[in-house]
C-alpha cells in the first residue's frame, strides 16, 4: 500500500487544510487497496485535477458524480464471455473511489485520455466570503468639544 504525503502542500496551501486532512482520511479507510492508482495535482490556488489510471474502461463503463462534498468515480466492466487465460495480469475489476471535497469545491469537467481519466476541480468562494479590502481613513479622529 501506497501513503501520500500531503506535508509539502501545506505548506504553499494555507487555508486548504481541510481539504488536504479529508483526502488524507480517505485515503486511509479506502477500502479499495489503492485500485486504481490516481494522482491530485493543485493547477493553481484554486484548481485541482484528479488523474486516475483506468486503462481497459471505456466512457460508457465509468460513471462520476458529485453529491454534496464526496466525489464517487465509479467503474464496472461488463464480463466478456468465451475468453481462456493463460495468465491474466492486468485487473480488470470493478471499483469505487470517493473523494471527500472541501467546502465550495465542484467538478468542471472530465475527460479520458490514453487510459486516464482527468477530472477536474474549482474552489469557486462566493462573493460575500471572498477577501474585501478595508480602507484605512487617518482622520477619523472624534472631537472632545
Amino acid at each position: 500500500m501506497r501513503n501520500v504525503d500531503f506535508t509539502p502542500l501545506y505548506r504553499n496551501a494555507i487555508g486548504f487544510d481541510r481539504l488536504f486532512n479529508l483526502m488524507e482520511a480517505n485515503n486511509a479507510k479506502n477500502s479499495s487497496g489503492g485500485y486504481p492508482p490516481y494522482n491530485i495535482e493543485q493547477k493553481d490556488e484554486n484548481n485541482y485535477r484528479i488523474t486516475m489510471a483506468v486503462a481497459g474502461f471505456a466512457e460508457e463503463n465509468l460513471d462520476i458524480t458529485q453529491k454534496e462534498n464526496m466525489l464517487i468515480v465509479r467503474g464496472e466492466r461488463k464480463p466478456e464471455e468465451g475468453k481462456n487465460y493463460v495468465y491474466q495480469g492486468i485487473a480488470e475489476r470493478d471499483f469505487e473511489r470517493k473523494f471527500q471535497l472541501a467546502d465550495y469545491v465542484k467538478v468542471i469537467g472530465a475527460t479520458m485520455e490514453n487510459g486516464l481519466l482527468h477530472v477536474e476541480l474549482e474552489r469557486e468562494i462566493p462573493e460575500a466570503m471572498q477577501p474585501r479590502k478595508i480602507a484605512i481613513n487617518g482622520n477619523n479622529l472624534i472631537d472632545s468639544e
